[in-house]
């Protein structure tokens, strides 16, 4: 049998797992893809690196981006980045006529319309399983099994990271910046964490699930983000006492009005599935008109789960199993308006930091009352250590602008002692 020829882009933790993975399973691989999978060369920033893996016996390519030219059937890219070796390497490797497959969110969010556009027209695969939700298969999942359904929504936990950091506050009672400090220890975040802890990993990944669920050209820049560092340990407190968990999601929803995509901290009722993902596991709701709910959960990051979602995709190429990158041809994409967050209709929690005197909270049911918010509770908790008070607020269901413009009347008011925060409650 003709083996499948690899080319393999960084030697990082899933570059490393990948060539892990081939060794341990590299029989029941060849018979589950009809041939032998093989890596033929490889490329990284440093040779003479310990990966715990023998390199040696593959060809070393020392410019990235020439990874193309390699005498290989497929190109795998684990470098990272949107732009730079790693853009000008898809660019290479289909314009050569030879599949990729990538792990890389952050250039299929800026330019995976380009690079669908590509494949197809080189007659090639482009394949990104291990982009969301390492090695949790819901890229597969959309793109083929639920491929007969109109998805109405798709959401979920998309980072390991925030989801590790708010599940521990929970469970604990820590604040933020201590439990940051310790996923950055034990190698769940990163030296520089803003990438994740302000949701721009999650709306990566979102654009890409929405593309996939909707038919509709991957739209980062449409993705209305919030993180999650104005979180207090206070907050998951009021949470748990009214039923709910915190949780970072990434929602996307497509209606007449256009397509709705937004990641933002959200309260999830302790009755639904994703209250109880924990750590720094992923998991993605994806809701068909036909299929019903389809929940998808395992393991987000990490070298086993996401080198099994790259060997994954080069067994389909193996077999032959192509097929249009998101789904449907590229041309078939639509370009969809970005429907306005303001009509949308919720409940919401919102909480203030305020000033201990007389008045607050009047002044704040005067917002809420002018901006025709309807009020189902509020609570307020005692002095803290800076001697601000705890001010939150649960609404009764209506448009999200009316929240915004309650908010906007109390912007730079002298009986805030720091910026509000607000929730969704998941519906």
């Amino acid at each position: 049998m003709i083996p499948l020829r690899i080319a393999l882009a960084g030697l990082g933790t899933v570059g490393s797992g990948v060539i892990r993975l081939l060794d341990a399973n590299g029989d029941l691989i060849a018979r589950r893809a009809g041939r032998p999978i093989e890596i033929v060369a490889v490329s990284a920033r440093d040779r003479a690196k310990d990966r715990g893996v023998d390199i040696g016996r593959f060809a070393w390519v020392d410019d990235t981006t020439r990874l193309a030219e390699a005498q290989a059937d497929v190109v795998v890219e684990l470098v990272g980045g949107s732009d730079g070796p790693a853009l000008a390497l898809a660019r290479a490797t289909l314009g050569a006529g030879k599949s990729f497959v990538t792990a890389n969110k952050a250039m299929l969010a800026h330019h995976g319309l380009e690079l669908a556009h590509a494949a197809e027209a080189s007659g090639v695969a482009l394949k990104f399983e291990a982009a969301v939700a390492g090695g949790v298969p819901v890229i597969k999942g959309l793109r083929e099994g639920a491929a007969a359904n109109a998805i109405e929504r798709v959401y979920g936990i998309l980072n390991g990271t925030c989801n590790f950091i708010l599940s521990t506050m929970e469970a604990e009672g820590r604040d933020f910046g201590d439990v940051l400090a310790e996923a950055q220890a034990r190698g769940f975040a990163e030296v520089d964490p803003s990438f994740d802890i302000d949701g721009v990993d999650a709306a990566h990944k979102l654009s890409i699930l929405a593309s996939l669920a909707f038919g509709t050209a991957p739209a980062f820049a449409e993705v209305e983000t919030t993180g999650i560092r104005a979180l207090l340990a206070a907050d998951i407190a009021e949470a748990a006492a009214l039923g709910y968990r915190v949780r970072l999601l990434g929602l996307a929803e497509a209606g007449p009005h256009g397509l709705f995509q937004r990641v933002h901290p959200h309260l999830v009722p302790v009755s639904h599935p994703l209250a109880h993902v924990a750590g720094a596991t992923n998991a993605v709701v994806a809701e068909g008109n036909f299929v019903g709910r389809l929940l998808f959960q395992g393991a987000g990051a990490g070298d086993g789960p996401t080198a099994s979602a790259v060997v994954a995709d080069l067994i389909d190429i193996a077999r032959g199993e192509f097929g249009p990158p998101y789904a449907m041809p590229a041309t078939q994409l639509a370009t969809a308006a970005r429907a306005d967050s303001g009509t949308r209709h919720g409940r919401a929690y919102v909480r203030f930091l305020v000033q201990d005197k007389v008045g607050v909270l009047a002044e704040i049911a005067a917002a809420m009352r002018d901006a025709g918010v309807s009020i189902e509770s509020l609570i307020q908790r005692g002095r803290g250590e800076n001697g601000a008070v705890l001010v939150a607020i649960v609404t009764h269901e209506g448009p999200e602008r009316a929240v915004a413009q309650a908010l906007e009347k109390l912007r730079g008011s002298s009986s805030l002692a720091g910026p509000p925060l607000w929730m969704h409650l998941l519906q």
